[in-house]
């Protein structure tokens, strides 16, 4: 069904989504990118809500234009049995992966838990996207990913000393998450394809873990020193670099400086006109790392934001505007790796949005749609891939069961 072309990298794999919102769908959305036929389920009356999060314009809604991309839209009623009974066929007859994000006792009622799955298609992938673990006394509790960046240590070390922690401006927990299950399927893949006695695989994937995985140093950290890591601003937590922060320039644009080596310290020094043995040990930058913040802040905002990047490059140390939306769309490098792709839509006749990310060069996936209407793909996916005959398409479709 997927129209990323043969050479993409996931092209005949098949995934059912039986998820909403971010996380879940996510997850299908990196597959879908590269190829996969994935099937987004819907309810027939509300659909999902992620199709309405978000700016609108002229009564659309844009963030489903890029979360609903590349994949076949069905709507079915899962409360009702005709409805379980049709996601089970398509979960243990047709789909090699299913990704859900209901609550346990919900999926346990309908029958489409892991295990009711398992049983019937012994060779089935399940990611279960949820809040808090399926083995925890919270397995039943609704599960969102502003609570999960909390609960992982990153709110809390993010932001400045004086000030609140901070969530970033995205759904961060959320989006890793996504990546985080995608990447799980594929090592579910994999050993499917390389062990004749693959008896499936359930992936359960709480909305913390991604992020409290990534931050390797802060359980080793406080084991070991008792310390509480606290909030540091732009210059990290954990981190060697003695310049790390965001300075402004004379003509109001913000750019980032990070000097990670003692060399390039060093370098940052010198520009600065300080006295090079004061900065010949990483205990001594260290030590006056708040007055080479002080001075490089200063420095930049007698300067322009061009000359002060030419400055830092000319001394090979890290530096780059901080970048907007409009930046990034202007951008040459972004423009060169060809991130920023027009693709046709139904509403606004074409839209701008992320090209597939990671780019394959041998086997590229493509973004061939746009977030498709609610039900859009029905008639494909019951009557061509499941053979559901056109009376009890009717029915069904009567009785809102579709």
């Amino acid at each position: 069904m997927s129209l990323a072309g043969e050479k993409a990298s996931l092209h005949g794999l098949k995934v059912l989504e039986m998820a909403q919102l971010i996380a879940g769908p996510m997850a299908g959305t990196f597959l879908a990118d590269l190829g996969a036929d994935v099937v987004h389920v819907e309810d027939p009356v509300h659909g999902d809500p992620q199709r309405k999060v978000g700016k609108s314009h002229e009564g659309s809604y844009l963030w489903w234009k890029v979360s609903g991309r590349n994949k076949r839209c069905v709507t079915l009623d899962l409360r009702q049995p005709e409805g379980q009974d049709l996601a089970r066929k398509m979960a243990t007859e047709w789909a090699d992966v299913v990704i859900t994000n209901f609550r346990v006792e919900t999926l346990e009622k309908w029958q489409l838990d892991w295990s009711a799955l398992h049983r019937a298609n012994p060779k089935l992938i399940v990611l279960h996207v949820n809040g808090f673990g399926t083995n925890t006394s919270l397995r039943n509790s609704p599960g969102f990913g502003k609570v999960g960046e909390a609960m992982s240590g990153v709110v809390q070390i993010t932001g400045f000393p004086d000030g609140p922690p901070v969530h970033t401006g995205f759904s961060h927990a959320d989006s890793l998450t996504g990546l985080m299950g995608a990447f799980a399927i594929q090592v579910a893949l994999y050993r499917r394809e390389h062990d004749p006695e693959f008896q499936g695989e359930f992936i359960d994937l709480p909305l913390f873990e991604t992020l409290y995985r990534l931050i390797e140093w802060q359980v080793v950290n406080y084991d070991v020193t008792g310390v509480v890591p606290v909030r540091a601003g732009n210059r990290l937590t954990n981190s060697p670099a003695a310049v790390i922060n965001t300075y402004l320039s004379a003509d109001d644009q913000w750019i980032t400086v990070t000097s990670g080596t003692p060399r390039s310290v060093k370098n940052v020094a010198a520009l600065l006109g300080e006295p090079a043995e004061e900065y010949d040990t990483v205990e001594k930058q260290t030590e006056r790392q708040g007055r080479l913040d002080a001075l490089l802040t200063a420095w930049v905002r007698a300067r322009p934001a061009a000359e002060a990047l030419e400055a830092m490059l000319s001394i090979e140390v890290v530096a780059s505007r901080v970048f907007t939306m409009a930046d990034i769309v202007d951008d040459p490098t972004y423009r060169e790796r060809g991130d920023i792709i027009e693709v046709e839509d139904e509403t606004f006749g074409t839209v701008k949005m992320q090209a597939v990310i990671p780019q394959m060069s041998n086997h590229p996936g493509r973004v061939w749609r746009t977030g498709p209407a609610l039900g859009m793909d029905n008639e494909l996916v019951y009557k061509q891939e499941l053979g559901m005959s056109d009376e009890q398409f009717d029915e069904f479709h009567k009785r809102g069961v579709i």
